[in-house]
Formats: C-alpha cells, sequence, structure tokens
C-alpha cells in the first residue's frame, strides 16, 4: 500500500514499469522490510541484486526507502554505497520530493496488479511495547487515518473493481482512541460496508488485550464482514507473557478465545505464536502445545524468537535457547496445527460457500471463501471446464464470485467443483 500510494504520487512525471519486465529503468525504488532477521537479509539481498543492476548500467538511480532504511539510516549508505538515496518509513514526503512527484486526491493509489482484494492500513504505528518488537521503534506512535480519508480511499479501490477489503494495522483494534478518543473499528467497519461494490471485510492484526466487543458484533451481525479474525496471541505461559511485555495473561487469552468462539459461531481464528522465547522452559512450550490443541486454530503460523537490537527484550534477556532447540520445537508445533488444520478442512467437504476467484492458473481457478484470507491462508481449487462457466477463458472469471462444493482437503488447500 505504501508503495501504491507512493507510485500514485509519481506517475504523472514517470511511466511506472513492473518489476517482472527487467527493462533498463531510470529510477529504481525498493520498499524495505526491517522488523525481523529473515525479513532484513530478504531486503539486503534484494538492494544488493539491485546494486548489481545499477553496476551493469541497467539503473539510472538507485532508492531505498522504508523499515530497513528507517532502522539503520545511520549504518546501510556506508555498506552499500550504490544507493544514490536513503529514505525511512516515514519519510514518503520527501521521497516523493525529491523525485519531483505531484499532489493527488486523497486515496489514491497506482495499482500495479488487478486484484479483487486489497489491503487498507487504517493506521500506522503501534503505542504497545512488547519486548521482542521493533515496531515501535521503526514506525513511531501510533495514528489513526479519518474514517473519511479511509472511505474516499475504499470507494477508488472499489470503482476499480476491488470485491474485498483487508484491514491491517500494527494494531487495529486500537484504531480511533489517538483521533475519537475511544476504539472506532466498529465505526469505521459500518462506513465502509455502506460502500457499493465492497462486499467482504475482512480484520487482520488485532492485539488481544482489551479488545472491543463491538467489532464482534458486526462480525457476527454484518454480512459483509467477514467471520475471520487474524489475532497474534504469540503464547499461553503466564512467564512468557509477562517477559513478552503482551498485558495479557494465559487465563485472559483462553477466555477471549471462548468469547470470540461464543460471539462469532463459525469464525475461523488465525493466530500467530514465538517459539524460544528466553522464558519458554520446557514446560510452558507443553502448555502452548496443550492450549494449541485445545483451541484448535483455524490457521496458525509461527516463527523463532529472533532478538531484536533496541528492544527491552535483546536489553534484557539473554537468547539462551540454541537454533536447534527453536528449530525442533517449531516443527513440532506446526506438526500438531498441521492435523488440526487438516481436520477443519475435511470438516467442510460436502459443504456449499461462496468464493471469489483470485486467480486463474494452469487451468484452474484459485479461490478463496470468507474463511481463508489471501497470501497466508490456502485456497480453493476449480478445475475451469468452458461448458459449465459459459466462457472460453477462465481468467474471465478473476474478481468474480462464485458457488461451490467442496470436494477434497488437504491440510492447506481444498478441491471444489461449481455448484450447478
Amino acid at each position: 500500500m505504501d508503495t501504491e500510494r507512493l507510485l500514485a504520487r509519481l506517475d504523472s512525471v514517470y511511466e511506472i514499469v513492473p518489476e517482472c519486465r527487467q527493462t533498463p529503468v531510470d529510477v529504481l525504488l525498493i520498499n524495505t522490510c526491517g522488523f525481523i532477521g529473515d525479513a532484513k537479509e530478504e531486503s539486503i539481498q534484494t538492494i544488493l541484486e539491485a546494486a548489481a543492476r545499477k553496476k551493469a548500467g541497467e539503473v539510472g538511480k538507485l532508492i531505498v526507502f522504508g523499515c530497513l532504511s528507517q532502522r539503520y539510516m545511520g549504518s546501510m549508505p556506508g555498506l552499500i554505497p550504490e544507493v544514490d538515496a536513503w529514505f525511512g518509513a516515514r519519510d514518503l514526503d520527501p521521497l516523493v520530493k525529491a523525485l519531483g512527484g505531484t499532489p493527488v486526491e486523497v486515496g489514491a493509489r497506482h495499482r500495479t496488479s488487478f486484484q479483487a482484494y486489497s489491503y487498507l492500513k487504517i493506521s500506522e504505528g503501534c503505542d504497545r511495547r512488547c519486548a521482542y518488537c521493533a515496531i515501535p521503534l521503526i514506525r513511531g506512535p501510533h495514528k489513526s487515518v479519518p474514517i473519511e480519508d479511509l472511505v474516499k480511499e475504499a470507494e477508488l479501490l472499489s470503482a476499480g473493481g476491488v470485491k474485498e477489503l483487508i484491514l491491517i494495522a500494527q494494531d487495529t483494534t486500537f484504531y480511533g482512541l489517538d483521533l475519537y478518543h475511544r476504539r472506532a473499528l466498529a465505526d469505521l467497519i459500518r462506513a465502509l460496508s455502506r460502500i457499493d461494490g465492497i462486499e467482504w471485510i475482512r480484520i487482520h492484526y488485532s492485539y488481544p488485550a482489551d479488545f472491543p466487543e463491538d467489532v464482534l458484533d458486526e462480525m457476527a451481525n454484518n454480512p459483509k464482514v467477514c467471520p475471520y479474525l487474524d489475532i497474534p496471541l504469540q503464547h499461553i505461559s503466564d512467564k512468557v507473557l509477562g517477559m513478552m511485555r503482551r498485558q495479557v495473561d494465559g487465563a485472559w487469552t483462553r477466555e477471549l478465545v471462548r468469547k470470540l468462539r461464543s460471539k462469532v459461531p463459525g469464525v475461523a481464528l488465525r493466530t500467530t505464536m514465538i517459539v524460544g522465547h528466553p522464558g519458554e522452559g520446557k514446560k510452558d512450550f507443553a502448555e502452548l502445545l496443550d492450549f494449541v490443541r485445545e483451541a484448535r486454530f483455524e490457521r496458525l503460523g509461527a516463527f523463532m524468537y529472533s532478538e531484536e537490537e533496541g528492544t527491552y527484550g535483546a536489553a534484557n534477556y539473554k537468547d539462551r535457547i540454541s537454533r536447534k532447540e527453536k528449530s525442533e520445537r517449531l516443527a513440532e508445533l506446526m506438526k500438531v496445527q498441521s492435523e488440526i488444520s487438516l481436520a477443519f478442512n475435511q470438516s467442510r467437504v460436502s459443504t456449499c460457500e461462496r468464493v471469489l476467484v483470485d486467480d486463474f492458473v494452469d487451468g484452474v481457478l484459485v479461490c478463496r471463501s470468507r474463511l481463508e484470507s489471501p497470501e497466508v491462508d490456502g485456497e480453493i481449487l476449480v478445475t475451469f471446464k468452458p461448458e459449465i462457466f459459459g466462457v472460453s477463458d477462465g481468467s474471465e472469471l478473476c474478481g468474480k464470485f462464485l458457488d461451490v462444493r467442496i470436494t477434497g482437503a488437504d491440510e492447506y488447500d481444498l478441491i471444489a467443483e461449481p455448484v450447478k
């Protein structure tokens, strides 16, 4: 989204060239991530590859912006001198000015490819101070985008064919506290729901502490709100949660999961867990496994704890668990979750669901229901047959809704056929 908003302010003075074309360019922009080790490595590798292209004469100016730049502005320019300019995650206005960009209407984006879904960033920054997290250091304090601006942006997206909005922020539940002096996520959802063409609204990245219950009412009663919630819980052990400075304990977490399932029947819960935290002993990890078996999250991702410089955890805890042990714990947790995911997917066989077609690949329609989010969850795959769908090219169905019957499942994806 940051890239699309940036490009919207540049497309009147530059021809925007898709990355896949790999043609010589006057300016190459790289948006970086600096949150965890793997993301930093990927960003640096991308910059180095671009620097090689510049040496080969394929790139004029090389400009890097985003989280990695923000976090390491003092050291990166000296390490990769081929980069002409570095801008932080909070420096989009100076970057646009440096490139001679122009003002655009509120909410304008230059979309680089068509998708029937779009992410809508409702706030920036975070006021939480989780011990392991560098986001507040990178993105700064929480700042909500006004409802009227988000509605305008969503209207423009809808006019461009978007059917699904995925609300994201560092913490979506904190939305509105700075502007309206109350949690206003439910108000925003109601405003977005009134936009013609928007059929699904999905919520990501909700912090568990002080979860606003009026959002659950919207999820249960508003037909446009998907019964889906991404709520990173990170752990269940009281000791680990305390050391993480998560502001909740295990009992609170269990009660929240119970409340979510009670108030929104059939809700699909996605969560994230961290394994190998310095406070995670064998009993704590065993408790985490038991909790995952008990809660039966429809979706669960996990990653190994990494010490991030500048955070409370890095300053106060010794990263004492070996990478080998972390890797083994991660594999064990994901094995448990794989069995849960398989059982959930198998329970849907023979049911009928409405799906949104995201793509057409090798004769197969790649779809999702309200219970799957793009890029992080599995897909529903439907074999394309022209005589059944009434069109000769399956790509004509991208961005359309279909009614299908689930016929098969594995732990990730589902197989389906159209309902005649």
